[in-house]
This record gives C-alpha cells, structure tokens and sequence, in this order.
C-alpha cells in the first residue's frame, strides 16, 4: 500500500509518497516528476545510509539513464556545517552540475538539510528530492525548511526551498539503531501533541508497535505526522504565524543540543526534554496539570529522556537560547501547549521564566 499526501503551495505544490519498497521504482517517480536525465544528479548521503542502500539506489538510476555523482558525509550532526556545506559545493561543480540537475537527499534529517541548503544555494538554486531514511526525517524532509549550523546555534544559516518530492520508503527504516527509532518518534509524538489529541492517544496505545518497526503502524502513525506537517506548512510556507507551533519543544532542545555540541543528544532526545519543558511551562501560565502529566508519560513510555542531564551548565543553556531566531529583546517566541492536541504562539515568555523551567528540568534529573 502506497500513502500519498500533497503539500499544497500553488505552483510550488509537492507530493509526499509513503509506502514500503519505493526505491525499486525510483528512476520512474524522477521522470514522472520531470527530473532531467540531461543533466547530472548528485546523490548526497552519510557514511551510515551509505552501507545499505546507496548501490542500489545509484544502480537503479543509471540502468534509467540518470547519470549520478555522490558525496557521503560522516554521519551526526556536526556534517550540517559550512565546511561540509562548501565540500558538496566543490563535488557539485567537479561533477558538472548545472542549472538543470537535481540534488538527491539520501538520509535523516542531517543529510535532508545539508544537502537541501546546498540546492538553495548552488547557482542561486536548484532543484532537489528528499528520500528520506530515519523516523526524525517524516519531519524535516517536509516544508522546505533548509539549514547548516554555526557553533552558536543550530539551523542559524538556511533558507526556505520546497523539494520536488518526498519518497518515503518504510523499508529503510529497518537498519535504525533502537535509539534513533525511539528520537524520530518523538516528532511523530509532536504533530500530535500540537494539532490531533486522537492521534496523540493513537501514539501511547501503539507505543510498543512503533517502537517495534511494525510495518502497518509505522506507516500510519508516519502518514499522520506528514499529514499534520503538510496542512501547516500549506497555510503558512515561511513561518510568518501558524508554522511556529512546529517548534514546540524546540527553543530548549535546540539549546541542549548547541550546549552539548551536537554529539551527546540526538534531535529527538533533546526536543523531547523540550516537549516535557513547554509543558511544565504551560502549567506555570495556567493551563490544566494535566498537559504536563500526560506529555511527560507519553515521552517515558517511548523511553525519551524527559530531564537535562545535571551536568548541562544553565547559563550556557541560555546564552545558547539567545541565539535562537525566536529570542528578541528579553522575551522568547514559545509555543506553549494549552491542552493535548492545541498550542498557542506567546511571544512574551521572560527569559527568567524559561531559566526557571531549565533548572526544574535538572534538579528533578
């Protein structure tokens, strides 16, 4: 069974195919998408994907006529970087392309970004697919949202540049390490959390399922997560209002990550301690208990850390978190949930206030 979704924005509108061994068809979704087999593609991905599936993948292509460059990064974080950015610039030009090639994203959300940045930028943009191959890159590889880190701050130099498609092939999924499975949940958790309480519950009650890579409840618990990133991303493409509820549980957990330089959290770990974080927070504006107690069991049923390590510093938590593009004089832009299933934009949160949720979140490690 293929699932297909689309993300709706006009002339720029894309689809989203969700299904098990779509990549034996690979060179067909190309040319029904219009990617040229005049120019050359290049394939990037990371030294993990790299083992299971680039051959295939790459022979697939050319047995169609598709001529292919690769560039494999080192897996982790630490390749959205300039450095790493200017090195698949440098195979780009070695290998020929041109305005009329295509980049091919093989790979989590790391390789989704990086290689999705270096299409926004290669001759003032090209075009690219995303083939994403982790739970975490239901999220990322969806919205066109495209980014390199600086030491400071994570995603700090991007741009907005929408895919040509998202081929979704469940069957990867198999290679994850149980730790990267239990991370990419924690997004599936989130577009729950911010837009489906149903959903939500579907979550917790399928728990063991998910984590266990059933084929019928990962493809559905994934369709449902694209669905909610397509709906919010069609009404607000650049992130102007509506697309911000995206970030729940991330203005701290992009800071845990920055703090531990990109290594000791993986994404999902740190938004998940973000997730816990917005919710505490939401009990101190007024909201019902209740949205702490339930976001703080889903996540520890998932076996998601739910409190920062105690030795994370807290001044280098918030001086991390004053380089996000949510921090403006004093006050933090947080997507605050009010119940499960809604969240609403408060663009007043004190940063003393949000000091106070980190040092809650250590002292009950």
């Amino acid at each position: 069974m293929i699932r297909e979704l689309t993300v709706d924005l006009g002339d720029r509108s894309y689809p989203i195919y969700i299904g098990q061994g779509l990549l034996q068809d690979i060179a067909v979704y190309l040319t029904k998408h219009g990617i040229s087999k005049a120019s050359p593609l290049l394939v990037v991905t990371d030294s993990h994907v790299a083992k299971h599936h680039l051959a295939a993948v790459q022979q697939r292509l050319e047995q169609d006529g598709f001529r292919t460059a690769v560039h494999t990064v080192a897996s982790g974080e630490k390749s959205k970087s300039l450095r790493v950015l200017e090195d698949v610039v440098t195979t780009c030009l070695q290998a020929g392309l041109d305005r009329k090639s295509t980049i091919i994203a093989l790979g989590g959300g790391v390789v989704g970004d990086l290689a999705g940045f270096v299409a926004a930028s290669y001759m003032r943009g090209i075009r690219f697919v995303q083939i994403p191959t982790t739970i975490l890159a239901h999220d990322s590889s969806v919205g066109g949202k495209v980014a390199v880190n600086h030491p400071l701050a994570k995603n700090i130099i991007g741009a907005f540049h929408q895919p040509e498609l998202v081929l979704y092939d469940t069957t990867t999924l198999g290679t994850l390490p149980d730790r990267d499975v239990r991370s990419g949940l924690s997004e599936m958790i989130k577009h729950g959390l911010i837009w489906d309480a149903e959903f939500t519950a579907w979550c917790e009650d399928n728990a063991d399922r998910l984590v266990g890579l059933d084929p019928e409840a990962l493809q559905y618990g994934l369709y449902k997560g694209c669905s909610v990133k397509a709906a919010v991303v069609s009404q607000d493409e650049r992130e102007n209002d509506l697309r911000a509820i995206l970030n729940l549980g991330h203005t701290i957990g992009h800071a845990l990550e920055a703090v531990a330089g990109y290594n000791e959290l993986l994404h999902g770990e740190a938004i998940s301690i973000g997730m816990v974080g917005a919710a505490m927070l939401s009990v101190r504006l007024g909201n019902p208990e209740s949205v702490y107690t339930t976001t703080e069991r889903i996540f520890r049923k998932f076996g998601l850390p739910t409190r920062i390590p105690a030795h994370f510093d807290t001044d280098a938590i918030m001086r991390a978190m004053m380089h996000d593009k949510k921090f403006n004089e004093g006050k933090m832009v947080y997507i605050v949930p009010t119940e499960i299933g809604k969240v609403e934009i408060n663009k007043n949160v004190s940063a003393d206030l949000v000091r106070d949720i980190v040092d809650r979140l250590k002292q009950e490690a």
